[in-house]
């Protein structure tokens, strides 16, 4: 796993945060929570790919 995946997650993290806690304060809560559900679509975009080649790594390991 490469250091700018983490980074990239964290850095989508720190965003969704700020902008989560912004929008609570404004009493907007549905877009908060909207904000947090793309926040963690990104995130899982992101992963996809790392996944994918997790499982192809344990099947090259087991001879699948």
């Amino acid at each position: 796993m490469e250091i700018d995946l983490v980074f990239k997650i964290a850095g989508a993290g720190i965003i969704v945060a700020v902008l989560n806690l912004v929008l609570r304060r404004a009493e907007r809560e549905e877009q908060a929570m909207m904000t947090t559900l793309a926040g963690l679509i990104v995130v899982l975009m992101l992963l996809v790919d790392e996944i994918g080649a997790l499982f192809d790594r344990i099947k090259s390991v087991f001879g699948l």
